[in-house]
């Protein structure tokens, strides 16, 4: 996708050289540095960059790439928060999301999942270290690159010894794959809550299928919270590593260590490592919204909480519907939602870029960084 007329030549002292994708919240921008080093640019809209809530977000989602370095994460490589537009430029990596691999290609197996799974456990591994708790690990949000997974989008991650921007009274997350103390109490999540999600992503790279899905965000969010995980179709002995990953209490579920040690003996079944990466080309990644501006659901990962979606308000209102009209639910959440931009070769002609991070928790597209989303 080339760039639109009127568009800056270059930011930051990068030449921009082709439009990666973009979304409500901004664009990102394949460039290249002076030494020829190709990187993907995420620049902000100019209408939230006057936003402080928004720029407050932006800075924290920077500064948790940064704090994050890994072999399964992609690195930041230059940053301008406080610029009239705040840009932020990741390593451009090519690759596909998992969600656009498996909505296209079906489930992973043998190898492929097992190079997967070893492979988030990995990159959760560096991020915690790190003392980030990512807080939004969801298939869009996994980068498939031809030596491994990339987790990226840092947009709602929170670093432990920083003061949390979570509103009081707001959710931020993908339903789906938030844990349920996202829901109960969303300021004291812990490294255990990604466990959870992992548990929820590998489920759906097992079998395509989330292990929560209720059809709204509020009935999704009372499964979680209330009601055991739908494995149908996931074989030993990922099906007892998935019980375990979605325990509704932390404690319960394993540490990563030694989930690194039992995912070892996933079966390979001859299966190629990955997913072939060329086949259906790159894949536009998704733009996350900031708590202030609403957005799209996007139709895989689920809608993403925003601002106004209360983790007890959602449930009692659930509950009260569910009285009301039995098994016949319908609830519209309000507040953020995540816009996810569509693969290239659909209407939108947006050609997919890998890896990147998200303005405030999107996915990426094949071209784009790993972490990033326009």
């Amino acid at each position: 996708m080339s760039l639109s007329q009127g568009e800056a030549g270059s930011i930051g002292g990068y030449t921009l050289i082709d439009r990666l994708g973009s979304g409500g919240m901004g664009v990102v921008h394949l460039a290249l540095s002076a030494s020829g080093r190709q990187v993907a640019i995420k620049v902000v809209h100019a209408q939230y960059a006057l936003d402080e809530e928004f720029r407050a977000r932006f800075r924290q989602e920077v500064a948790a790439a940064r704090r994050v370095s890994g072999a399964f994460t992609a690195p930041v490589v230059d940053a301008d928060p406080d610029a009239e537009q705040p840009w932020m430029a990741t390593l451009y990596v090519p690759g596909r999301t998992l969600a656009d691999i498996v909505a296209k290609e079906g489930p992973l197996t043998g190898r492929a999942l097992r190079t997967l799974a070893l492979g988030l456990v990995e990159a959760l591994r560096d991020i915690h270290r790190a003392g980030v708790v990512h807080r939004d690990l969801k298939p869009s949000n996994v980068l498939m690159a031809e030596d491994g997974p990339r987790v990226i989008d840092f947009g709602i991650s929170r670093a432990a010894d920083n003061e949390d921007l979570t509103v009081t009274g707001r959710l931020i997350g993908t339903p789906p794959f938030m844990s349920p103390e996202q829901f109960a109490a969303p300021r004291d999540v812990t490294a255990a809550s990604d466990v959870f999600s992992l548990g929820s992503v590998l489920v759906y790279a097992a079998t395509g299928n989330r292990p929560f899905d209720g059809g709204s965000p509020y009935l999704t969010g009372y499964q979680v919270m209330h009601e055991q995980p739908h494995l149908d179709g996931v074989a030993e002995p990922l099906r007892s590593i998935a019980e375990r990953c979605l325990a509704k209490d932390p404690a319960d579920r394993p540490q990563l260590a030694e989930l690194h040690g039992v995912l070892q003996q996933l079966p390979t079944g001859g299966a190629p490592a990955l997913p072939d990466l060329g086949s259906s080309g790159p894949t536009v990644p998704d733009f996350a919204h900031s708590p202030s501006a609403p957005g799209t659901a996007g139709p895989r990962d689920g809608t993403t909480f925003g601002a106004g979606a209360t983790a007890a308000g959602g449930a009692r209102r659930l509950r009260r519907v569910l009285m009301a009209l039995g098994t016949a639910v319908a609830v519209t959440a309000i507040g953020l939602t995540a816009a996810h931009m569509v693969s290239s070769g659909t209407a939108t002609g947006d050609r997919a870029a890998a890896g990147g991070s998200v303005l405030g928790a999107a996915a990426p597209a094949a071209g784009l960084p790993a972490g990033w989303k326009p």
